[in-house]
């Protein structure tokens, strides 16, 4: 069953290659809890533009050979999908969108428990995430357009 979760805060949104060479999605990462120890990874909605399951983008990029597995299922999907939010925070590349103060809503379609830490992170929350403020949302959605 699907349920959402609601907050507000720093929100780093990047444009994502999921399919060589030319498909992209947009995606947003932030955080939850009291320090931040939930990351939420989530497929931003961009009309015209398919959603993606990102789950499947992070498996298909065989996330296992570089984070081995705890026995959590998702473990390693999860651990790769972090990782992207957290490169896109600490060394953003040209046309990432900081958002330092938005606020959001995730769809959540998944949720893993690490059982270890990772990137600052004990879980993850997956799904598709909307930004309340409409000028956050379009700026947002203009990152699904070519560089």
């Amino acid at each position: 069953m699907a349920w959402s979760v609601g907050g507000e805060g720093r929100v780093t949104v990047l444009r994502l290659l999921h399919r060589w060479p030319d498909r992209y999605g947009v995606v947003g990462y932030t955080t939850s809890g009291r320090y931040g120890e939930t990351a939420l990874v989530g497929d931003v909605p961009v009309p015209g533009v398919p959603g993606l399951s990102l789950m499947d983008v992070a498996a298909r990029h065989r996330p296992d050979l570089m984070y081995g597995s705890t026995g959590t299922e998702g473990f390693a999907e999860a651990c790769w999908l972090i990782s992207v939010g957290w490169s896109a925070r600490t060394v953003p590349k040209p046309g990432t969108l900081e958002l330092p103060h938005a606020a959001w809503i995730l769809d959540v379609d998944r949720t893993v428990d690490l059982g270890v830490v990772m990137y600052g992170h004990t879980r993850l929350h997956v799904g598709r995430l909307t930004l309340t403020d409409p000028d956050q949302m379009t700026r947002a959605r203009a990152l699904a357009r070519p560089q």
